[in-house]
């Protein structure tokens, strides 16, 4: 992380617990300051999803807030670390009760969320306009750092995400369609959410500039259980490759009503990271055998080290899903954000700039994640994203997996994989 220092109108007088201390009690951040006495802790806010069908996005987010928060000692600035749960509900209106809450508490230094995107939506808004710092350990919508209202962009300022940008993801599938499977027609699908939007834009708009052909965008209503109307037009559109990056309820089904669909048998289908879990799995059973799914994949050293903590503190079972390295790498770039900005007063009493925060954030470089070199970008369309793509892989469903519960799937192709790389 690039070093910040934060010239305030204060007299420094010495170091304490790794904070400058100061004498004033003044604080001259134009988005004001957050004090945390000498007994208090440090407060981090969750906007996480923890309800719903099977929250394990809130799940693995808090999980992984809690090997961060461990592997220094619970502590931070010699306070104990606390976080503070808000459920997201995955949706629009649940995002922003959420940032309502946060912002109505005045403990809350930061906030690692949201899950969803369109919890995003809702919660980011009110969050800017406080003042504070939002950083997502798994939202992945275009949309989300692109500053460009007329395209829909719905950037604020204090936003920042470890996950990738699905610019990213929506090219990688793609690539694959074309490169990997030799496909030439693909049907994409979506429910009109920022996060499936932006993902079926994004292969789409790929697909065509590699020379093929988007032969249906299809668009249904979430929460649809008949999916009949759509699988008649992907039959009549003569798709090789059905994508659908959908949330895992509408996901399963399109999965189990597309592989009986007359017709359809010998379509491919491909989902993105938001039906990546166990449960999508389970649910779907034998419909999902073959199904390839475009999500994070992460490998290493520092990485198999940190899933036997996990298995160790969290669930002997290890992380299931996606995202869980992203979370530990959100989670450390803000306790580390808050590190390198908190002013000591000479009663012990910590001074943390708002603004300070979110130009520390601004300010990552090369950070050595879980994921990979984070730096964190600027400027629009990518403003706020500090993740560059790389922990990214097409897996695939096998038998092994779906019957047997084997996790994680395998990895079938990743971006070096290309012809010629």
């Amino acid at each position: 992380m690039k070093h910040l220092y934060v010239l305030l109108s204060l007299t420094l007088v010495a170091c304490a617990f790794g904070a400058v201390t100061i004498a004033s009690d003044d604080c001259s951040d134009a988005l004001g300051c957050i004090e945390v006495g000498p007994d208090d802790n440090i407060v981090i806010g969750g906007i996480l999803r923890l309800s719903g069908p099977r929250p394990w996005t809130g799940e693995l987010a808090r999980d992984a807030f809690q090997l961060a928060a461990l592997a220094r000692d619970g502590q931070l600035l010699g306070r104990d670390i606390a976080l503070v749960l808000e459920d997201s509900a995955c949706s629009e209106a649940g995002g922003r009760e959420a940032a309502e809450k946060m912002i109505a508490n005045p403990t809350i230094i930061g906030i690692i969320g949201t899950n969803c995107s369109i919890a995003a939506k809702g919660a980011l808004p009110l969050i800017s306009d406080a003042g504070l710092l939002m950083i997502s350990p798994s939202n992945s919508s275009p949309f989300l750092t692109d500053a460009d209202r007329d395209a829909g962009g719905l950037y604020q300022p204090g936003y920042f995400r470890a996950a990738h940008n699905d610019r990213f993801q929506g090219a990688l599938s793609a690539r694959f369609a074309a490169e990997a499977l030799d496909v030439a027609k693909v049907a994409v699908i979506h429910d009109g959410d920022p996060y499936t939007m932006g993902l079926a834009s994004a292969m789409a708009d790929t697909f065509l500039g590699l020379n093929g052909e988007v032969v249906l965008r299809g668009v249904f209503s979430k929460g649809e259980t008949d999916m009949s109307a759509i699988l008649s037009a992907i039959a009549d559109s003569g798709a090789e490759l059905v994508y659908f990056p959908l949330f895992a309820p509408e996901a399963i089904l399109l999965a189990q009503q597309l592989a009986d669909w007359p017709g359809l048998e010998d379509t491919i289908m491909m989902t993105a990271d938001a039906a990546y879990s166990t449960y999508f799995a389970d649910t779907t059973g034998d419909a999902a055998i073959g199904l390839y799914v475009a999500a994070p994949h992460v490998a290493g050293e520092a990485y198999d080290a940190f899933v036997e903590t996990w298995r160790r503190e969290i669930d002997e079972a290890g992380p299931t899903g996606g995202f869980h390295a992203h979370g530990y790498d959100a989670a450390n770039l803000l306790l580390d954000a808050v590190e390198s900005v908190a002013i000591a007063r000479e009663d012990g009493t910590l001074i943390i700039g708002r603004g300070a925060l979110r130009t520390a954030m601004a300010a990552v470089e090369d950070y050595p994640g879980l994921t990979g070199s984070l730096t964190c970008q600027d400027e629009s369309p990518y403003a706020g994203d500090c993740a560059t793509g790389e922990a990214l892989a097409i897996l695939q469903y096998t038998a092994d997996v779906v019957r047997d519960g084997h996790w994680p799937p395998p990895v079938v192709w990743t971006a070096n994989m290309a012809a010629g790389e």
